[in-house]
């Protein structure tokens, strides 16, 4: 390695990108490159970026596997900030086999950081905790330590243990410290805000309350009926109905669960439910059968009860019932939530993490875009999307697989 490229390696590790440009710009060898590449997806330019990396990986030799695998790591990266999950992840796991193959424990450790990482974009919870879970990040860099422990702070954030969170984030902060990179420590210090703010608010007897995260597990741990308007269903204690995939009944559940210890007017029911101010016999005979769907399914926790003018919910062993509602309303509370991060995301992107069509989530961004709330950049299949920061409470009971179920 000569001294200028070592010398631009050396500015890169200290999150000095223009340092890094200035000593291999005008090469075009594969680790100038692969350096020039680095630089310019820390300056943001992700599309450039990745052009760079995938040229270095073309032109380093088949006897360099080391510096190949090296690309298609950091290339990974940048798909990954690109929010781009087109790529399949046997690539990135075939490169971190050659990484550890070669003793390169740092990048091998980096390549799984970043499928962890993908796989929490994605709400895969539990294949995130189990990357993680395996990872000793123990006597290397402190930025990638402190990128680890991000990482499990956010798993135990999205799993509702914040008491694991906290600890991680203190971890985070201390190697973000030691690595004097200044973007991490503010990464460190944003995200360990969620745990102060607001994350979602409880009806209770008509009174409405903002709840923290912890405050959040203490309720779940509670042993009380909790209709969760986040994930749209109902948890007694460990035992977990949802009702994401029948909105009616959903609808029902959290009308009798806000008029609790009361009954709920029938015609209310109706308007609510039903949209619609005037009820007649057929939508009074469709009510009937509904609440008598949703009577069997809440049957263990629950009883619902006729009364001369409505219904009424009645839960077994004398628990509270509250309703757990999200820090914003409406039915694309979740997709907010992800383009709160800051990034540009495609529309594939956002349908494979919601699990959901492409063409529902062209729609709702279209609506929201209509109504101010998002805006979208480039064309066709360049086309993102992104959205304001959602400021004064924390988004994380919106994300995909945000609580356990």
């Amino acid at each position: 390695m000569d001294s200028l490229i070592a010398a631009a390696a050396r500015a890169l590790s200290a999150g000095d990108a223009l340092g890094a440009l200035n000593r291999v710009a005008l090469r075009d060898d594969p680790p100038a490159l692969a350096l020039r590449g680095i630089a310019m997806a820390q300056l943001g330019e992700y599309p450039r970026a990745r052009e760079l990396l995938r040229l270095a990986a073309r032109r380093f030799g088949a006897r360099e596997a080391l510096a190949r695998a090296r690309c298609v790591v950091a290339e990974a990266e940048v798909a990954l900030a690109m929010r781009d999950f087109a790529g399949s992840p046997r690539a990135l796991a075939d490169a971190a086999a050659v990484l550890d193959a070669r003793a390169d424990r740092a990048n091998a450790l980096q390549a799984r950081l970043i499928a962890a990482r993908r796989s929490l974009l994605l709400g895969r919870l539990d294949v995130a905790a189990a990357s993680l879970a395996g990872l000793d990040a123990s006597g290397l860099s402190p930025s990638l330590e402190a990128v680890a422990e991000l990482a499990t702070a956010e798993v135990a954030l999205r799993s509702l243990r914040t008491a694991v969170a906290g600890a991680a984030f203190d971890r985070a902060a201390a190697a973000a410290e030691r690595a004097r990179v200044p973007a991490l420590v503010a990464e460190v210090i944003d995200a360990r805000a969620a745990l102060d703010r607001a994350a979602a608010r409880r009806i209770h007897a008509g009174h409405e309350t903002p709840l923290r995260l912890h405050e959040v597990e203490a309720l779940l741990a509670s042993g009380a009926l909790v209709v969760d308007a986040c994930r749209r269903g109902l948890r007694a204690g460990d035992a977990w109905l949802p009702l994401a995939r029948r909105p009616v009944l959903f609808a029902l559940l959290r009308a009798l669960a806000q008029g609790c210890p009361g009954d709920v007017d029938r015609n209310a029911l109706i308007a609510q439910v039903f949209r619609t101010r005037h009820p007649d016999d057929t939508l009074r005979a469709r009510l009937r059968v509904e609440i008598g769907r949703l009577r069997a399914l809440v049957a263990p926790f629950a009883d619902i009860e006729a009364t001369p003018h409505g219904f009424a919910l009645s839960p077994r062993d004398a628990r509270a019932v509250a309703v757990l509602v999200p820090p914003i309303d409406g039915e694309e509370a979740s997709l907010l939530a992800l383009l709160a991060d800051g990034a540009a995301w495609s529309t594939s992107a956002l349908a494979l993490a919601l699990g959901d069509s492409q063409r529902t989530v062209q729609r709702a961004l279209v609506d929201l875009e209509a109504a101010g709330r998002v805006r979208s950049i480039g064309r066709a299949r360049a086309q993102r999307w992104l959205a304001p920061p959602l400021a004064g409470f924390t988004t994380i009971l919106l994300l995909p697989a945000a609580l356990p179920a």
